[in-house]
């Protein structure tokens, strides 16, 4: 009798480890089967965006475009300031339809600069009637990087500044951007 309980036993245990084996070969089989390779790569630029003003002054009327000297596409505005004596003197206009006042004083341009390319012309005309005094037209631009929403439309981002006492890229109120 003993002889048929050892073999009864082993039996079972040889069962047992075959049904357990089964159970974990479907798992073993999913990790094996998800590998895949890569091949190729691809260039990463680290780089900086930036632009300078391209401005020139006849006919009382300053002309200005933006110029991309940078790496990346970008958006671009503009802010002028001038001396209380120019108060109501002067005025915007653009040929192209792309420059657009905003709230905050400042004239945003549509569309993306690329690299090497320029902004299409704002004009500023002066009134110099009555002006006996020296005075200055002051032009500040600024650009940010061309973003992408999740449908891949680009859009600009004005409240996003880089800080470059770290690697990363924040908002203004401090919280790193995803």
């Amino acid at each position: 009798m003993r002889t048929g309980w050892k073999k009864k036993t082993i039996g079972l245990a040889a069962a047992a480890c075959i049904l357990a084996a089964g159970a974990t070969a479907g798992s073993a089989m999913a990790y094996f089967t998800t590998y895949a390779e890569a091949e190729g790569s691809q260039t990463l630029r680290l780089g900086m965006t930036t632009t300078i003003p391209d401005e020139e002054v006849y006919d009382w009327t300053k002309h200005i475009r933006v110029v991309n000297t940078g790496d990346f596409d970008c958006y671009v505005r503009v802010k002028v300031f001038a001396g209380s004596q120019l108060e109501g003197r002067l005025s915007f206009s653009d040929e192209s339809g792309k420059w657009t006042p905003g709230a905050d004083d400042y004239y945003y341009y549509s569309d993306v600069v690329a690299p090497g390319a320029s902004s299409d012309e704002m004009k500023i005309k002066i009134d110099s009637t009555g002006l006996d005094q020296d005075f200055n037209v002051i032009v500040v631009q600024e650009c940010t990087p061309v973003l992408y929403d999740e449908n891949g439309n680009p859009y600009a981002d004005w409240n996003a500044v880089a800080d470059s006492t770290e690697s990363s890229y924040t908002e203004a109120d401090g919280e790193v951007a995803e």
